[in-house]
């Protein structure tokens, strides 16, 4: 029997077909490979670049497994993915319109007018940003920071349009969750063991050495302990470094990434969907098997979140668990008493909880206020181009207030943007966000999908919580999360290869 071949392009039918099936399946391991190395990025690659120059390259076996690795090195593996990663958007694109025109794909059915098509700006200004970081680059104070910033951003935006015209359909989503929820998963069990088990006994064994006159260690542990601050020498005497001493005592745990607050960004972003697909993935399963998997999830996300003590992650995650409710198909009372029980119990939780730190003075809040004091100064003095993308610390090693702490970036990614890189890279990073959430926000509420409503819900959560902090330069907290933003903008619908 003769084959059918298309009216427009007079390609045989199933073999258009067999090759759109192929290009699928390519991109299905594409996302699951890409989504692997997202998970390294959160095992491994969880400081932020600006440190790349202080992360020293593991010695042994032991150091490669345990310790973070040297940011740098997440850009070797990067390049070559997006390399790949845009053969396989044009191959894709082809296959799918079969060399058509745009009338044509019209015509035959062939279109699939993914989001980012229909509203050029999202995809004008995620390029417009990188270009302008660039063009600030140019005047940067730091050369080293500014070069180890543009591969970070580059990477985001990388990510970004990946998500969008590659993994966008939920099966490729989740092939691409695949290794990033076993990396959150492992980063999680990291903080609970922190908390349980390796703070309290790094608490007791650092006390008991400073007691002993560290007798009670080897020589080469002692000198080991010393070259790494451990151990510090204060009138000729050798004791234990009393910033570690705090930390093992205040027990905020950071998992596999940089501090606290970065682990509750981590948290903020992926627990939502981690949830959805622990009770809505997991119906297959013996109801054992189910309710282990379920209870692991529910346990150690919340366990891990309550650790770090992030005072605006809390904040943040009773305004996501709100907005969770409101999405319930629930009567509208019901569903505003649900939220009010919520803020009540959330702000009574925070006030206890967090009762220390606030009689103490919040250190780190009035902190804070000086870098973005800091920050609308250098924008002021720089208003055009910035000093550099990653160059707050210079800048701010300047104008800082005598009583501050030192820090290098801004803790707020929105202001540092407009400090880093002018008004305009400002500008176009803030109303890329805007835009991109409003477009995701639009789509998941109409669509009622709880997939990709958890995502959105986690990604609210993470670009809320960049007012206060800085994931947008650590790679293992901003790949993951403008991938999976590119993902839900560019929702294509269940019908088509996965």
């Amino acid at each position: 029997m003769a084959s059918q071949n298309c009216v427009f392009c007079g390609m045989p039918s199933q073999w258009r077909h067999v090759k759109l099936e192929n290009t699928a399946a390519g991109a299905k391991w594409y996302a699951l490979g890409f989504g692997l190395f997202l998970g390294l990025c959160i095992w491994k690659f969880g400081d932020p670049v600006i440190l790349d120059r202080k992360i020293a390259t593991p010695a042994t076996a032991v150091d490669f497994l345990g310790d973070a690795w040297p940011t740098h090195w997440a850009d070797w593996v990067l390049a070559p993915l997006v390399a790949l990663g845009a053969w396989l958007v044009l191959r894709e694109k082809r296959s799918a319109d079969g060399g058509l025109s745009a009338p044509a794909r019209a015509a035959s059915g062939h279109e699939l007018s993914p989001p980012l098509d229909r509203w050029r700006a999202l995809w004008l200004l995620p390029l417009a940003w990188l270009g302008w970081q660039f063009a600030s680059a140019a005047g940067t104070v730091d050369g080293e920071l500014t070069g180890a910033t543009v591969w970070q951003f580059g990477g985001c935006v990388a990510g970004y349009f990946f998500g969008a015209k590659l993994f966008a359909r939920e099966r490729r989503a989740q092939w691409l969750l695949i290794g990033v929820l076993t990396a959150f998963a492992f980063c999680l069990v990291r903080a609970v063991d922190q908390r349980l088990f390796e703070y309290p006994q790094g608490l007791q064994g650092m006390l008991a050495g400073e007691r002993s006159g560290w007798t009670n260690f080897p020589p080469e542990a002692v000198t080991e302990m010393k070259s790494t601050g451990m151990i510090v020498t204060t009138n000729g005497v050798d004791v234990a470094n009393p910033m570690i001493v705090a930390k093992f005592a205040k027990g905020r745990v950071s998992g596999t990434l940089v501090y606290p607050n970065a682990l509750a960004e981590i948290i903020l972003l992926l627990w939502p969907v981690s949830l959805v697909l622990a009770f809505g993935g997991t119906n297959g399963l013996r109801p054992s098997v189910r309710w282990a998997a379920i209870g692991m999830t529910v346990f150690l996300g919340a366990a891990a979140f309550f650790w770090t003590g992030s005072k605006l992650g809390w904040l943040i995650g009773m305004g996501l668990a709100g907005l969770a409710l409101l999405r319930l198909n629930w009567p509208r009372r019901l569903k505003l008493a649900a939220v009010a029980m919520v803020v009540v119990l959330g702000l009574g939780v925070f006030a206890v909880r967090f009762h220390q730190y606030f009689a103490a003075g919040a250190t780190s809040a009035g902190a804070r206020l000086d870098y973005w004091r800091a920050a609308a100064e250098t924008t002021g003095a720089n208003p055009w181009l910035g000093t550099g993308p990653g160059t707050f610390g210079v800048s701010y090693a300047r104008i800082k207030s005598p009583a501050s702490e030192m820090a290098r970036l801004a803790h707020n990614d929105y202001l540092e943007q407009f400090s880093d890189s002018g008004i305009p890279g400002g500008l176009a990073y803030v109303a890329w966000l805007i835009l991109a959430l409003a477009v995701a926000a639009r789509k998941v509420w109409r669509t009622g999908d709880a997939f990709w409503f958890a995502v959105f819900l986690g990604l609210t959560g993470w670009f809320a919580q960049g007012l206060g902090e800085f994931g947008l330069y650590v790679p293992g907290l901003a790949w993951p999360a403008f991938t999976l933003l590119g993902c839900v903008i560019g929702q294509q619908g269940r019908d088509l290869p996965t």
